[in-house]
């Protein structure tokens, strides 16, 4: 029997039984496996973990482990450059391209109104978004940890929150997006570039209110749809400033 052990930091202990959270415990093994391996055994996703040091030097997930490790486990950094260090991606995943699971269609609304490339369908399946994310480079967000444990799968993230308005202030926060905010620059419908449209173009679509109060609006060319600062402006704008902050 051989004993190596294990200290997961930050957010990583989420994923972790309270006994093992934020203090360093051990794991005994008799056949050696790879540190990718044993990280998700304890439940954690590869996806979610950006540097590991074993005996104070860094290691890829391919490290096979060995007796008498000290073996440290951190968590995706997006606002701290660490690449002279981490070696489990070629780069930072700071491009905020994003596709979610079925579970979070009411975050996808809100990450396109910020302006964020966001990809959402409400039937897509578990290997569709594998897909897509590896394809186009997407961030995968999802409720479901299983997802993340897919070999293929290199970028991912699990959102902690239930509530939309705390998960889009858990995914701002997560991934260091404030200052890339552009808010209502995208179609919250299908996620289309939006673009300005003279009033006279569209005239004959607006209520005689909207057309009575409104005279700039903005035009999705994809699905159809105009936009113009209604009732919901306000709170919108709001939330947007609180985020931004």
């Amino acid at each position: 029997m051989h004993t190596v052990t294990f200290r997961f930091y930050e957010e990583l202990n989420d994923f972790l039984p309270k006994e093992k959270r934020k203090k360093k415990f051990e794991y005994n093994f008799i056949n050696r496996a790879s540190v990718k391996d044993v990280i998700e055994s304890f439940g954690v996703p590869h996806t979610e973990v950006d540097l590991i040091l074993v005996n104070s030097k860094s290691k890829n997930f391919s490290y096979i482990i060995n007796d008498s490790d000290d073996i440290s486990v951190y968590p995706v950094f997006e606002s701290i450059d660490i690449s002279n260090l981490q070696k489990l991606r070629p780069k930072p995943l700071r491009e905020p391209k994003f596709i979610l699971d079925v579970h979070l269609g009411t975050l996808s609304r809100y990450l396109r109104m910020l302006g964020f490339d966001t990809s959402y369908r409400n039937d897509y399946a578990d290997k569709e978004i594998v897909k897509i994310s590896l394809k186009e480079k997407r961030t995968i967000l999802t409720r479901d940890v299983g997802i993340l444990k897919r070999s293929e799968v290199t970028r991912g993230y699990w959102v902690r929150n239930t509530v939309p308005v705390k998960q889009v202030e858990e995914v701002v926060n997560r991934f260091d997006l404030k200052n890339q905010i552009k808010e209502f620059t995208r179609c919250v419908e299908c996620n289309s570039v939006l673009e300005k449209i003279e009033k006279e173009k569209i005239v004959d679509r607006l209520s005689q209110k909207v057309n009575a109060a409104h005279n700039n609006f903005i035009y999705c060319n994809h699905c159809n749809k105009i936009y113009w600062r209604g009732s919901h402006y306000d709170s919108m704008k709001e939330l947007i400033n609180k985020l931004k902050d």
